[in-house]
């Protein structure tokens, strides 16, 4: 999605920056936002070093809203079941803007 290594000067509206398990931060660009059984997901994008590489989206639950800061937390979803079923959801709101292979 974006092949530029330089993020300077860049809209950065889209982008979500989170800390892997080994305190690494990962760039991601936001796709999406799916309401599944009264529960919001994300749907990101890596943002990847290298243009030519296709990447897998994430799908994370959003855990809860820091009212305070509006800062919210995203868990792994490890129901299988469940991540079908928002990437579903996605894959039939863009299926006109992405190229998906099953």
């Amino acid at each position: 999605m974006n092949d530029n290594e330089n993020y300077e000067g860049e809209d950065l509206d889209n982008i979500v920056i989170l800390n892997d398990e080994d305190g690494n931060e990962v760039r991601f660009e936001f796709l999406d936002l799916v309401e599944l059984d009264d529960e919001e997901y994300v749907v990101l994008l890596p943002i990847s070093e290298k243009a030519e590489e296709e990447g897998e989206v994430v799908i994370l639950k959003i855990e809860d809203i820091d009212e305070e800061t509006d800062e919210e937390s995203y868990v792994s979803v490890e129901d299988e079941d469940t991540l079908n079923r928002v990437f579903e959801i996605f894959k039939e709101k863009f299926k006109d803007d992405f190229d998906f292979v099953d």
